[in-house]
Formats: C-alpha cells, structure tokens, sequence
C-alpha cells in the first residue's frame, strides 16, 4: 500500500467523482467543481449523480459507516496547492464543426493547476484526442502530465473503478522520473480496487487486475478504440434487428444462435435504438477523425451505421401511426440506460427531432427532468396520465411499469436489458 497522499480532482461528474471516492478510501481527496450546487450536495453526503455505490459510500461515509477522506471545494487553490496529483476529469465534447474534442476545459484545469502547484503530477482522464497529451505536454514544457483512461458505465462508475478490467497510464516512458510517476499512479489504483479482485483469475491464467503502462498516445487510443469496437457490436446487433424487422423475421432467434458461437459471445448484443450517451456518440467520431489521410472503411461506417438505425426506427414508429386520428406518441424516458439520470445525446432525442420535423405530435414521461416541456414537448411526470394520453409508447429500454400499456408500447428491446 502507498502511504497516504494528497490527491486533488478537477470534476465531479461520473468519472471525478467515483474517481474520488475511489482514493478517498486510502489518501486524502479533494475534489473541486464549478457548480456550487453540487459541492454543496457532496458536502452533506448526497450524490449529484444517479449512481447506486456512489451514493452508498457517500451516505454510509456521512453515517460514520464508512471511512473516507474526501472533501469537495470550490476554490482550485484549496485543492491543488499541496497535492501530489491532480486527475482532471472535465468534460470533453466532441466539436463537429471541428472534428476534434472540445479539450479547453482540461487545459483551463491544468493552467488553474500550474498557478499554484508546478510540483504535481497531472493526470488527464478526460477522453482526449490520439496524440494530445504529448503534444499537450511538449506545447507547455510540462512533462508532468500523463494520461489514464477510463472504462466505466453510466451508473455503475464506481463498481468499475472497484472492479476495474484494466488499469492503463500513458506517458513518457523514457524519462525515468514520468516512468516512476506513472508506476506509482497505476499502483494507486490498484491498492484502491475491491481486495476480491486482486485473486481475481485473467482470461490468460494471471492473476490480479491487468495493468498496461504504455506511451500517452497509446493510452488514448486504446480508450477510443475500445468504445468504437463497443459501438461497432452495437451497431452490428441492430442492424442484425433491423434486417430481422424488415424481412418478418424472429429476431431474438437470431441473435440468440449467433451469440452461442463462444466466439461473439451472448453479450452486448441487445437491440437499441442506436447507441448513445455521453461516450459512444463522441468517441467513434473522433476515432474517424483521427484517420485523417489513413485508409479506411469500418469508421466511418460505425458513425453512418447508427444514423441509419434512428432513421429506420423513426420511420417504424410512422408507419404504425398512420391512418390514426390526431395520434399522441409518447416518449417513455430520455435516459439510455436503466438506473440512470443522464440523457446526454441519447439515441431517442434524434428520433425525437426527426418526428417533430414530420408533424408529429409528442409527449414525453421522464421522471428525472424537473421541467414541464423538452425539445417543444410537453413533459406528463404522472405515468397513468403519460400511458391514458398516448396512442403509441416508444421505448428504448423495456420496464416493468410499462407492462399495463404492453399493447400500446412499441420498442426493440428484445432481451429486457441494458
């Protein structure tokens, strides 16, 4: 085990802040945030996130259940004068008149560091383009950045930094002292696992959590490749769903006799109505435009692949209200997944807009959205209103609630999963 360090986090959305309980369980954290709302929240132990672990460790901390040396601040001196590292988990929008992620907010971060702190290992975690930490670096003279990808899902952020698939740091490997700092990060994150995992049996007959130190520029592409094969098996399953629609066909029959191949697996392979969130969307596209002037197919077909699935699931959901009198569709949840608040760039707000631009007539049920319309709709909180309106129910993901108005829901969720 490390002895204990002070260790700063710039950002407390899904990756910050179960970066942060994460740490905290072992050195002192402190994580800073813009939003006063939130830090107000962390400061009396409520999550600002729909997360089940985070919101546990947070509580049973208040309680004295639990041990965590975690504060948050809104004040980046208080946080980054005497720490250690510095991991900075800011947003990074994909910009597509840019073709490049929106990187200001992780160098807004850094510059915020480096006025009170030139000592600190900066660790980026924020999904950044392949290349930039290096050029980053070499571009400020500051070798002490390094970069360390994230692999977690919305609402269980904190499961899997407890239970991590791999612990990957980038940096420069050639320069002892950054050698030694990424070693030393990657050790952190591992003494901060679930202790189960450190018995854990690999596929390869090793023990314990895989951990990759690699160059920067490896470290990113890793992360934007994992989430586009993560994409491309989404798309790969839906547009099997869509043959399957269009053609009559049984399509969890299908699906089920490809999966049984140990090769493909019975995973990941549940039908949606294209894949969305905050990662997917924006990683695939700025994987494509890191080809630039390098041979390819696949890319860009993985970004066309999913406007096509919207497209063709919008236009299910005309055919079947066609011939109706003033039809109401209903749109049953923003969120991607079950479990979740977030809504960021969700498949289902794409075929939103493309029904509003045919004349439809929408309505929206979404019990996390504290507001009476979205994108123009009207927003029903009570669900038997939502379900006695609506001629027509459209679900991307299956629940139970729904079973009353079964006869009305139109979804391809075939598995009842996320």
């Amino acid at each position: 085990m490390n002895s204990q360090q002070k260790i700063a986090i710039a950002g407390t959305g899904y990756v910050g802040l179960s970066m942060a309980l994460l740490l905290a369980q072992h050195h002192h954290v402190q994580a800073l945030d813009i939003v006063p709302a939130k830090v107000e929240q962390l400061a009396q132990g409520i999550s600002p996130i729909a997360d089940p672990d985070i919101e546990r460790f947070l509580a049973e901390s208040k309680a004295g259940i639990r041990s965590l040396d975690f504060s948050a601040t809104l004040d980046p001196a208080q946080a980054y004068s005497d720490a250690q590292y510095v991991v900075v988990c800011t947003p990074t929008n994909y910009d597509s008149d840019h073709n490049y992620f929106d990187t200001s907010s992780v160098e807004a971060a850094i510059a915020a560091v480096r006025e009170v702190n030139q000592q600190a290992w900066i660790v980026i975690k924020s999904t950044v383009p392949v290349g930039y930490t290096r050029q980053l670096s070499q571009r400020l003279q500051d070798p002490r950045i390094i970069f360390s990808p994230e692999f977690l899902r919305e609402g269980k952020a904190l499961y899997d930094n407890l239970h991590p698939s791999r612990i990957v740091v980038g940096a420069n490997l050639t320069d002892s002292a950054v050698y030694a700092a990424a070693q030393e990060f990657a050790q952190i994150l591992r003494d901060a696992a679930d202790p189960s995992e450190l018995e854990r049996v690999n596929s390869d007959g090793t023990r314990s959590i895989p951990v990759l130190l690699v160059g920067s520029t490896e470290a990113e592409a890793i992360k934007l490749f994992a989430n586009t094969y993560l994409a491309l098996r989404v798309a790969y399953f839906n547009e099997l769903d869509t043959y399957a629609a269009a053609r009559g066909l049984d399509s969890e029959a299908i699906i089920r006799g490809v999966g049984l191949d140990p090769r493909i697996g019975s995973h990941y392979n549940n039908p949606s109505f294209g894949y969305g969130g905050y990662c997917l969307p924006k990683d695939s596209k700025q994987l494509l435009a890191n080809y630039e002037q390098v041979p390819q197919n696949l890319m860009s077909a993985i970004v066309d692949a999913n406007q096509t699935r919207k497209e063709f699931i919008a236009q299910e959901i005309l055919e079947r209200i066609q011939g109706l009198d003033h039809p109401l569709v209903g749109i049953y949840r923003l969120t991607m997944k079950e479990n979740s608040d977030n809504f960021r760039q969700s498949a289902v707000q794409d075929i939103i807009a493309y029904l509003l631009e045919r004349g439809v007539d929408l309505v929206m049920y979404e019990p996390t959205l504290g507001e009476s319309s979205f994108m123009g709709c009207p927003v029903i909180q009570d669900f038997a209103e939502f379900e006695r309106s609506c001629s027509l129910i459209v679900a991307n993901r299956w629940n139970e609630e729904l079973a009353s108005a079964a006869g009305k829901v139109y979804s391809r969720d075939i598995f009842r999963r996320d």
